[in-house]
């Protein structure tokens, strides 16, 4: 019967009353409120009928927002560490406005100096004024950046980074590629550049690269070779492994190549990652550590150390974010599985000096500990934080505590040499706490991604401050009239001759990021690769075949005006 034709009183009453328009378990929970409050609502049929579609889609809005909540919380068992979501209003201080500003101003002298001195080229040598290309010619510092400039607003060097990327990036080069940094750093990047800005030049070049990569994985045990010629598509791995490949090298590409088979309808790209840990899964400990060397025929571990640090951090980084990346669904739940033992693996490294107990992650050669880690497993509280609200809320507590007590000794790292600059990695000793080992300092970004996630996930500003500190130190010790280098020993200042592409990349965004609202770039819509390239967040499903998202791609909106050497 058509509706106009019903005459009853009650059903006039109904289609004039907000709560008709609402389904069924949205009308319930309006009811179950007006009982709570113990207030009858006498609704005024004349004003109803100008103003009820307004109100009725806010009042939809907040029940589906107070709905959306009680899930998750049911999903993350109570946990505390939500972050503030986008409609949460979260005044803008005037303090993180003056430092983030500043920040940006630091990107800009960054950038200008490679624009003046490196254009086109992988990275600037500031002391010198000329660029070298460390990465075959790819412009690595460029790409890298793409992601930071947009974010940062800086449209007009985004835009003239876009028309080169467009006209002069040519990957038919006969170099010998890292595929995990070109994987990182340009597919990363070239992803992240589209899922913000929605421009189809940096998919098509993301792509581009992605094939000439692919043959690495063509191995008896798909795990993949770590080195390929990008013109040539010959492989092998790097002489002094013996012939292995390397853990986190081979364990680095799932976000960046499942994100390209989401964005392109094509599997071929996420079939090959995720076949790497199909075959590490079939022999994965108990204990959750794989030695740093895989066997790519055999596919399973040789005898090699376990470490959080350089060639073991990111593959455990990107077991858990591949499951924040498929909306933490059953499809990517044995990700979670896997990086939940080897959480429990991790506990079994923690130790703690005297006479401060500082907390630190050792590192396993065979059945002995050592009591050295690198700056590079700072990321390791940020993985940590993020990933605790998966737990129940006993294990969540117990995992964040871990991640603050690891960032206190993190930030200890920079805080206890005279140029307030963390070494490459530390010794710790009974009765001494610990001394630096390696000491250089080549601006990387560890230390300062975890004080982001801490902060978006406790809202606790002391890691603002924390980071504010570092900054300072950067721009005392590292700033030169053409850009930012890294210093040879961080105990006596002397600077070196690189800017890494990662400070653009990672640590520079990083710190805008901590000192911006949680909606610019929120923790609910974005996962970051491991070189701090936002991607955003597609709900995976069993047996989804990966076509373009639903929604149409939408540029977001902007807050306005590791690793060579370095695995992971």
């Amino acid at each position: 019967m058509a509706r106009s034709s019903r005459s009853s009183s009650s059903s006039r009453w109904r289609h004039c009353h907000p709560s008709y328009y609402l389904k069924r378990p949205q009308r319930l929970a309006l009811l179950f409120i007006a009982f709570v409050c113990g207030t009858l609502v006498v609704w005024d049929r004349q004003t109803l009928l100008r103003e009820h579609e307004v109100e009725v889609s806010k009042l939809y809005e907040e029940v589906t927002r107070l709905q959306n909540l009680l899930d998750e919380s049911k999903n993350t068992g109570g946990d505390a560490t939500r972050e503030l979501s986008k409609n949460d209003v979260v005044p803008d201080d005037p303090t993180d406005i003056q430092r983030r500003e500043k920040v940006k101003e630091a990107m800009l002298h960054a950038w200008s100096s490679y624009e003046k001195y490196a254009w086109g080229q992988d990275e600037l040598q500031p002391q010198s004024m000329n660029g070298v290309n460390s990465f075959g010619g790819l412009g690595a510092t460029l790409v890298d950046s793409l992601d930071t400039l947009y974010i940062m607003g800086l449209d007009e060097q985004f835009q003239k980074a876009r028309e080169w990327v467009a006209n002069s990036l040519d990957f038919n080069k006969n170099y010998e590629a890292s595929v995990f940094e070109t994987t990182i750093r340009v597919v990363g990047g070239l992803l992240s550049a589209y899922d913000l800005s929605s421009d189809q030049v940096f998919l098509n070049k993301a792509r581009d690269i992605a094939d000439r990569l692919l043959p690495a994985w063509d191995t008896p045990s798909g795990i993949p070779y770590n080195i390929i010629n990008l013109a040539h598509g010959t492989v092998h791995n790097p002489g002094w492994t013996g012939g292995e490949s390397i853990l986190a090298d081979s364990g680095t590409e799932q976000l960046e190549f499942i994100a390209l088979s989401q964005r392109t309808g094509d599997l071929k790209y996420q079939q090959k990652v995720e076949n790497v840990i199909a075959q590490l899964n079939k022999t994965f400990p108990a204990d959750g550590l794989l030695p740093i060397y895989i066997d790519p025929h055999r596919g399973t571990a040789s005898y090699s150390p376990i470490t959080f640090g350089a060639m073991g951090d990111s593959f455990y980084e990107y077991l858990l974010k591949v499951w924040i990346q498929g909306n933490r669904t059953s499809s990517v739940k044995l990700y979670r599985e896997m990086w939940e033992k080897s959480m429990k693996g991790l506990l079994s490294l923690i130790r703690r000096t005297t006479p401060s107990s500082f907390t630190y992650i050792c590192e396993k050669h065979g059945d002995s500990l050592s009591d050295k880690m690198d700056e590079l497993a700072c990321f390791a509280p940020g993985m940590l934080a993020l990933g605790s609200s998966g737990y129940g809320p006993d294990d969540s507590k117990k995992f964040l505590s871990l991640a603050e007590e690891l960032a206190w000794t993190c930030y200890n790292f920079y805080q206890s040499t005279p140029t307030k600059l963390a070494g490459e990695n530390y010794f710790f000793h009974p009765g001494g706490d610990m001394s630096v080992g390696t000491s250089w300092n080549i601006l990387r970004p560890e230390t300062i991604e975890s004080l982001f996630y801490l902060w978006r996930l406790t809202g606790n500003k002391t890691y603002q401050e924390w980071g504010w500190n570092i900054f300072q130190a950067f721009e005392k010790n590292s700033r030169v009239e053409s850009g930012y280098v890294g210093l040879k020993d961080v105990n006596t200042g002397v600077k070196d001759n690189m800017m890494q592409s990662f400070f653009l990349a990672e640590t520079l965004k990083y710190l805008y990021l901590l000192f911006s609202p949680p909606s610019v770039i929120s923790l609910d819509e974005w996962v970051f690769n491991t070189e701090a390239h936002p991607l955003k967040i597609v709900t995976r499903h069993e047996g989804q075949s990966f076509g373009k998202s639903d929604e149409k791609h939408k540029p977001i909106v902007r807050l306005r005006g590791r690793k060579e050497g370095r695995s992971g």
